[in-house]
């Protein structure tokens, strides 16, 4: 009788705290279908302004390395330009000695060849434009080298002729790079190179205290063999009286439209000639 009256009273007290547990369940509070719509919505905002803001840095980044390549590939130009004319040299009674020329549109250049030196005995594994296998040679010179510059579908091109150690070679390389900058073929093509946006370019030599167009009389005319006003000399010890020397400086004028180079307008570059004088002129 006791335990019944025991189970009864347990089983009451159960109940109760079950109802308890029913209604405070019950009265919790949680979040209204329009309380997590606003939720939803500050999240899209806020993935959304993320979004621009990493496409914004990436394509700042973009931009910023297309810059720095444009900006090296002028600096890399116009150090080569420079570099050529440094290395220019005629020689003695071929093309009248005759080391740079400009025809209104290609600028051509007689220069050392900057290929590093061979040993002696790799000397004749080279070969000439030609193909031919290269005679014997008693030193390690890797010879000369035909360079021409020109403007071309908006860009500036080099073309650089194999080492060149025979006169003939030294002709025919020339006579090729007055065609490449003409109108080049596939074969001539293989010796190019496009470098930085250029639109156009003009030619200045400095010559008797002034500046002067390449093809007008003052441009290409030869100094006087008394002068001996960077002439090679032949071998009788002579100067040639035919050859136009190098002028005292060349300026080139490149224009360049902003959009692909690295600014607009115009650039200005200057060469000395080292051997120049001015207390002599």
């Amino acid at each position: 009788m006791h335990q019944t009256q025991g189970q009864t009273r347990r089983r009451a007290v159960h109940r109760s705290q079950s109802a308890l547990t029913s209604q405070a369940a019950c009265g919790a509070p949680g979040f209204t279908l329009v309380e997590v719509l606003v939720a939803l919505a500050l999240m899209a905002v806020l993935a959304l302004l993320s979004w621009r803001g990493l496409d914004s840095m990436l394509r700042t980044r973009d931009i910023t390395g297309a810059r720095i390549h444009t900006v090296a590939l002028a600096q890399v130009s116009l150090l080569q330009w420079q570099a050529d004319l440094n290395a220019v040299q005629a020689l003695p009674l071929l093309m009248n000695d005759t080391a740079l020329s400009w025809d209104g549109r290609v600028m051509r250049l007689l220069r050392r060849s900057g290929t590093p030196l061979v040993p002696e005995d790799r000397l004749n594994q080279t070969q000439t434009p030609n193909d031919a296998a290269q005679p014997a040679v008693a030193s390690a010179d890797a010879g000369m080298q035909v360079v021409a510059w020109t403007v071309r579908d908006g860009h500036w091109w080099r073309w650089q002729s194999p080492d060149l150690r025979l006169r003939g070679d030294v002709l025919k390389a020339w006579q090729q790079a007055a065609q490449w900058g003409q109108n080049p073929n596939d074969d001539l093509r293989r010796f190019e190179a496009r470098l930085m946006p250029v639109q156009s370019w003009q030619v200045f030599y400095f010559r008797e205290n002034a500046w002067v167009n390449p093809l007008s009389s003052a441009g290409n005319s030869a100094a006087p063999a008394t002068a001996n006003h960077g002439l090679l000399e032949n071998k009788a010890g002579a100067a040639n009286p035919l050859a136009t020397p190098l002028p005292d400086a060349v300026q080139i004028q490149l224009t360049l439209d902003g959009k692909y180079a690295p600014d607009s307008g115009k650039l200005t570059l200057d060469w000395v000639n080292p051997a120049y004088n001015p207390s002599r002129s």
